[in-house]
């Protein structure tokens, strides 16, 4: 059997273009596509058989250019000069080419080969817009194809070009210089001088992109040739040359503005001859919708009222598919109650791995329900409007529009949400933007909030959970504040806030977003959570109790006892006992788990279902309004779980990571001290 040959392929597009799409499609793949910037921070890489071949797809972080501006800039330059894929795949969004063919003209002058991807065409033709992809291509020198991502429209098409170029079969494909007006001169001065040492300069990039880097002043493509023998050559004739140009464009000008103009001039010329405007009936619809949820005081109630939504069902909706888990969860401990013979063994299973891990995965519909609106909002566009409408807020406390994205990925997992930071242009909102998100209240927090407050406040259960939400929003914006005004008075890059088009998201979309996440959910529950019910169990287990001892002095001789009898001191003003102590640090490792630690130590032998729990909790003792509401929001705010702070560490460093754990420990006991005493005075 012959072997099959290899075709590098790298993805490459502007944010919101559609290209994660289309990577989906082609690979079977379900890397998530949200309708807002920065979507995609890091290259995802598949393979896939197609026709004889072995397709490597790397689907790179949305870049509006190759400037190196932004961190995705940066990383998408970096890879192409690294790996030099076979093809590069531009996908462009049909319905906005004029921005996004930008990206297209700095790759032609790169000199890859190249397919380009009208993605989204089927917006282009709502529209009633037209556009003749075929002699646009030949313009640019290169083949051009409509494509719908989401249901595979022109996608063999696409595949058998790309394959067709590879093999530098297609007529199409010819290298096109896109001629810089007043520059020009001096890039071809400078590019002749480089091609007479052609063997030095870095395979990856033509000498005419190097040339034209070299002369607008870019400090990586520099710091990249500065090796080469000639180099000092090279910047002598390229220092004249930027004087000479200097000169000639004024001091209102500067050389890579003016590059960047020629090429949007040869951008429109191209479409002045091959695009013709439809009615933008779509677009008038979206202006009209924009102009609501977007006015500077309609946008604040409306979003408002959205998060309130999101919270209401996913407590009231969530809780009839919560009984019903509770109930299979109640059966299969009794039935195991009833099979086991009595001892260690039994009481391990009942006790520790069905009173633990069932605690937890009864709030599995409660997650899915928030994730569900969480993708609802991204697919949709709406989350990038919403950005929009707290730019305005985001200002007053030193950060921008941009940083309310990952603040609420937040609520769905603080990881992730860390990861997005990256998106933010400006080092120090960025790192103030890591250092508040774990102050956004993440889903693993969700199932004490539900099991808490659906005991002691039923009746208020939602105000109490917006309440919470609030909190650590008020919190972080404090934290935000303190920090621009100490540590980073300055903030270093400005930045324009993009509104995408709004999107129907597609049910499969959506759904497949959701499960992703809820199945890390599980995963977390089989691994961590499981491990850790057993150890939970274990150390309360252990010494075992003696006869004539009481459940309740067997719980306080046991390990875990001890442990909490020790740190118990620290939670006393807080209105907290050792149990709650226990809870606590078990959340350290995974928030998810102070439910599972409470399942185990408040168990009970005849019933271990998240009910009885509830039951128990509520007729211990150990629980007034007070202290519940001072635990509440001590686990609200208190150090991020262990993926958070190693998040933390890699995006900002170890130090950053640490402050995080000793800076929201301690405003969590400071908030949790006053609301407890506060509420003592009310209640």
């Amino acid at each position: 059997m012959a072997l099959e040959k290899v075709i590098h392929i790298a993805i490459v597009g502007n944010p919101n273009s559609g290209k994660t799409s289309l990577y989906n499609h082609i690979t079977g793949e379900h890397e998530h596509t949200g309708n807002y910037g920065g979507t995609t921070v890091e290259a995802q890489t598949t393979s896939c058989h197609y026709k004889g071949y072995e397709l490597q797809i790397t689907d790179l972080p949305g870049a509006n250019a190759l400037s190196g501006a932004t961190p995705e800039e940066r990383y998408v330059r970096k890879y192409l000069a690294e790996h030099t894929p076979d093809i590069v795949l531009n996908v462009v969004c049909a319905s906005n080419l004029q921005r996004n063919l930008y990206i297209t003209t700095e790759l032609i002058d790169i000199g890859y080969r190249m397919v380009v991807a009208l993605s989204m065409y089927d917006e282009l033709e709502r529209n009633g817009a037209t556009l003749d992809h075929d002699m646009l291509g030949k313009m640019m020198g290169l083949p051009m194809f409509p494509v719908v991502g989401h249901n595979g429209r022109g996608i063999e098409v696409l595949l058998d070009t790309i394959i067709a170029v590879h093999e530098k079969q297609d007529e199409r494909v010819r290298h096109i210089h896109i001629y810089q007006g007043i520059v020009e001169e001096s890039v071809m001065t400078l590019n002749k001088q480089m091609k007479e040492h052609r063997e030095e300069l870095p395979k990856c990039f033509s000498p005419r992109y190097l040339a034209m880097k070299m002369l607008e002043g870019d400090e990586e493509v520099c710091k990249m040739l500065a090796e080469c023998p000639h180099f000092e050559e090279w910047q002598h004739t390229c220092e004249k040359e930027q004087s000479h140009l200097q000169s000639d464009l004024g001091a209102n000008e500067d050389i890579k503005t003016t590059m960047a103009d020629q090429k949007r001039g040869f951008i429109a010329g191209a479409l002045l001859e091959t695009y013709s405007r439809g009615n933008n009936r779509l677009e008038n619809i979206s202006n009209a919708i924009d102009a609501i949820v977007t006015h500077r005081i309609l946008g604040y109630p409306i979003f408002i009222f959205v998060m309130w939504l999101m919270f209401y069902c996913t407590f009231r909706l969530g809780a009839y598919p919560q009984e019903w888990i509770e109930q299979l969860v109640a059966l299969i401990g009794s039935t195991f109650e009833r099979w086991l013979p009595d001892g260690i063994l039994k009481d391990m299973i009942c006790d520790g791995v069905i009173g633990g891990v069932g605690s937890v995965i009864v709030f599995l519909p409660n997650i899915m329900i928030l994730y569900l609106f969480i993708s609802f909002m991204e697919d949709s566009g709406y989350l990038a409007r919403a950005s929009f409408v707290m730019d305005r807020l985001m200002h007053k406390i030193g950060l921008h529009g941009k940083s309310f994205i990952p603040l609420v990925m937040g609520f769905g997992c603080n990881v992730p949400a860390v990861m997005s930071s990256r998106i933010i242009e400006s080092r120090s909102s960025r790192l103030i933007t890591v250092f508040i998100t774990p102050f956004m209240s993440c889903s693993a927090r969700l199932p004490i909030y539900i099991i808490l407050i659906g005991t002691f406040f039923a009746a208020h259960s939602s105000w109490v959970m917006c309440g919470l939400y609030l909190l650590g929003i008020a919190v972080a914006m404090i934290t935000a504040v303190l920090m621009r005004k100490f540590m980073f008075k300055r903030d270093e890059t400005p930045f324009v806030m993009e509104l995408p088009p709004y999107r129907i998201p597609t049910l499969k979309a959506t759904l497949s977003h959701m499960w992703q996440r809820c199945a890390q959910y599980l995963r977390n529950i089989a691994g961590m959570i499981l491990v850790a019910s057993i150890v939970v169990w274990a150390l309360g287990y252990f010494p075992r109790q003696k006869e004539g001892e009481s459940e309740m002095q067997h719980y306080e001789e046991s390990y875990i006892g001890r442990v909490g009898k020790l740190c118990e001191p620290a939670f006393e003003p807080i209105g907290l006992d050792w149990k709650a102590s226990v809870s606590l640090l078990s959340g350290i490792a995974a928030k998810e788990l102070m439910v599972s630690t409470l399942g185990v130590l408040y168990s009970n032998d005849a019933e271990n279902s998240p009910a009885q729990l509830k039951h128990n909790l509520a007729k211990s003792g150990d629980f007034t309004s007070p202290s519940v509401l001072a635990l509440l929001v001590f686990t609200l705010l208190y150090m991020p779980c262990i993926g958070t702070i190693t998040a933390i560490g890699s995006e900002s460093g170890w130090k950053w990571a640490v402050g995080s754990a000793i800076y929201s420990t301690a405003v969590a006991w400071l908030c949790a001290f006053a609301v407890y005493h506060i509420a003592q005075l009310f209640m």
